[in-house]
């Protein structure tokens, strides 16, 4: 499936837009890892959860669970949150 990487984590893909397989976001999230070693890292903390700044967005609808499950043919788009002041 195409998935949508956020700037902040260009350093690890070069480009924009991927191609990643998973049947769980979780799952896509290893893929990802397993092609771009250190991406997950960024995005899934030592608990297994999304980082706070990580959003990840299916249909326009926001996904917190990892255990979701993917449709092939629906983008992935990742974004990261920005904060300050």
């Amino acid at each position: 499936m195409k998935v949508l990487i956020p700037s902040s984590l260009l350093s690890y893909t070069r480009q924009m837009w991927v191609d990643a397989e998973g049947a769980t976001l979780d799952a896509l999230l290893r893929d990802l890892d397993r092609q771009y070693p250190g991406l997950r890292f960024r995005m899934v903390d030592e608990q297994d959860r999304l980082r706070p700044h990580m959003r990840v967005f299916i249909e326009a609808k926001p996904v917190h669970d990892l255990s979701r499950a993917l449709d092939p043919a629906v983008p992935v788009h990742i974004v990261q949150a920005l904060s300050g002041g």
